[in-house]
């Protein structure tokens, strides 16, 4: 009995790190002292159920002491040992756990875009009930890891995520570029929500680090395009104007190096364009002012006809010959057929009664 009694039982030094730390012997000697650190728990555990918990503190193993183990004697060592399972749960916080992921496809509330949300982070865990964590954690993890343990809890928490971070954007109307500045509101609601999942298992998260709700790059660079697109067409006062000033400055911009590709770029954009660049106001320092066109020559004038000889008109009531330019016969007096008369200026044929030249506008003295 004296060399049983000088056995003990702790948490190595290389497992203190660890949340639930098994003694890796099932048969525990009688009279050996359990040394259980002030943030720790000890658990005897057959058939999964604790039958023994031992507080922070110095225990002998026996059952005069811990009345629990009185039905747990290993027959086969002649009585002088316990067969049970026996547990060491740290009360502490435990820090450092990453997680992260995606969570959801939503719905950016200002331009009605599709993005993919992502959230990263890290979380502190605490034991809060150890019976819990024997009784109901070790029949979902394996609670001798600590990797097991937390990413299981970062699989918990990306779940409730899922719903409670597109329920808080959509009811809220949150700008999904400006979610960093609503992180506090998200973190907390999160690990409330987080712990009430966790609660039947007898762990919690007690606070987060690191927290960052973002955009997958492509997402992001598409969303900030939207979003500069849609300003800027705004103070420009439309889209078609928008259009416009950008077809301008990349005009202008080819002109400014040089670039003869660019010269028709303004005839061909039409009067639309045409309105934006004067709505602007300014052109490229660069660009040198076309000269005025030359004035379009004088039509020519028609040639002058060549000069006839006087020849005389014949009466058609008495068929008297009359020299040209007559107005009465001479033989019966009857009025002629007026004579043709020409432009003095450019010789066009005058109509009876013309006073002015059809041709080019001289008078003609009628």
């Amino acid at each position: 009995m004296a060399l049983f009694s000088r056995e003990f039982i702790a948490v190595p030094d290389d497992h203190k790190g660890q949340i639930v730390y098994k003694w890796p012997d099932i048969t525990i000697r009688k009279f050996t002292h359990a040394i259980v650190n002030a943030d720790e728990v000890a658990f005897f555990v057959n058939t999964g159920q604790v039958v023994q918990t031992m507080g922070p503190g110095r225990h002998q193993i026996s059952a005069d002491e811990l009345p629990g183990l009185g039905a747990l004697i290993d027959v086969a060592t002649g009585g002088n040992a316990y067969r049970a399972e026996l547990y060491f749960v740290g009360t502490r916080e435990y820090t450092g756990f990453r997680f992260g992921g995606r969570v959801d496809n939503v719905e950016d509330p200002r331009s009605g875009l599709i993005v993919t949300l992502r959230v990263f982070g890290e979380f502190a865990l605490r034991v809060i009930d150890p019976v819990r964590v024997m009784t109901n954690l070790t029949g979902s993890v394996d609670v001798t890891d600590n990797e097991r343990i937390s990413g299981w809890v970062a699989e918990q928490l990306l779940k409730v995520m899922r719903t409670n971070v597109t329920t808080q954007i959509v009811r809220e109307g949150w700008n999904i570029l400006g979610l960093s500045m609503h992180s506090a509101d998200i973190e907390q609601s999160a690990i409330v929500a987080a712990n009430g999942q966790l609660e039947p298992y007898g762990v919690a998260i007690t606070r987060m680090g690191n927290f960052d709700v973002n955009l997958p790059p492509e997402d992001e660079a598409e969303l900030k395009k939207l979003a500069h697109d849609v300003r800027y067409s705004q103070l420009a006062g439309g889209f078609q104007q928008y259009a416009a000033g950008e077809m301008a400055l990349g005009a202008g911009q080819g002109m400014a190096q040089g670039g003869g590709a660019n010269q028709g770029a303004f005839p061909a954009a039409g009067p639309g364009l045409g309105g934006a660049l004067a709505g602007l106001g300014q052109q490229p320092p660069q660009q040198q002012q076309a000269p005025p066109p030359a004035p379009a020559p004088a039509p020519a004038a028609p040639p002058q006809p060549a000069p006839t000889a006087v020849a005389s008109s014949t009466c058609a009531n008495c068929s008297t010959s009359n020299p040209a330019g007559a107005k009465f016969c001479m033989g019966c007096g009857q009025t002629m057929a007026p004579a043709v008369r020409h432009c003095t200026n450019c010789g066009t044929e005058l109509p009876g009664g013309a006073r002015f030249c059809a041709g080019c506008g001289t008078p003609t003295g009628a």
